[in-house]
């Protein structure tokens, strides 16, 4: 008589209790992957739902709160916010900085002559390279006079340097050779003749003249002389 022990024990027990134990793990798993099917389903169902650059505010967002605790930690210990953010920039992150700065062309082409003097006149500023030791020379001699008010009477005392009047001098040259340099093409030839009505007439003839051109030369000067036949 076989015991209930031996059938347990049986081959082909353990081969059912493995195969039961393997269906129950794959069962679980296929319940784990529903649950997390679903779960991704919702989350992808709210982003769906929402603006589309919420992702660009939500990052907005979160750097402001994180800028605003630095500012408050630095205002704790008793430190400035812009000078701990200059020593914490990587010198990798400056130069890519720096290279995007150049990369921009700020000059959006001819808008009118009042923009384009306003645009030379920020190129000229921003080269200008100012003499700190004799500005502050300056402001001694001049005391409360060197900021002055509506009841100052300094107009025409002041005598500039020998080195600033050379250094204006060089940057009119400097102007000058540039513009000699520069040539715009000529729309018009003032000095050639006028033979047509309209600029549509005009690009007409010029195609007649390079096609026809050596065809009735002789016959062009004869009507300029006057002795067509």
């Amino acid at each position: 008589m076989v015991t209930e022990e031996e059938l347990t024990d049986s081959p082909a027990a353990q081969k059912r209790e493995a195969r039961l134990r393997k269906f129950r793990e794959l069962h679980f798993k296929r319940n784990e992957a529903r649950k997390l099917n679903h779960q991704e389903v919702v989350e992808e169902d709210k982003r769906l739902k929402l603006p589309t650059n919420w992702e660009a505010k939500k990052a907005r967002l979160e750097w402001e709160l994180a800028v605003d605790e630095k500012k408050k930690e630095c205002a704790a210990r008793g430190e400035e916010y812009d000078r701990v953010k200059l020593l914490e920039i990587t010198a990798e992150d400056a130069e890519r900085w720096e290279r995007k700065k150049k990369k921009k062309n700020p000059d959006t082409g001819f808008a009118g002559y009042a923009e384009a003097q306003f645009r030379q006149y920020q190129r000229l500023t921003k080269q200008i390279r100012p003499d700190l030791e004799s500005y502050n020379k300056q402001r001694e001699e001049c005391g409360e006079d060197f900021y002055p008010t509506s009841n100052s009477l300094i107009h025409g005392t002041h005598v500039p340097t020998k080195e600033g009047v050379d250094r204006m001098v060089e940057d009119v040259e400097k102007q000058i050779e540039k513009r000699a340099k520069y040539s715009r093409r000529r729309a018009y030839n003032d000095d050639a003749d006028i033979d047509y009505i309209n600029e549509r007439n005009a690009k007409f003839n010029k195609k007649a003249e390079r096609f026809y051109g050596k065809y009735t030369a002789e016959i062009k000067q004869n009507l300029e002389r006057g002795t067509a036949v």
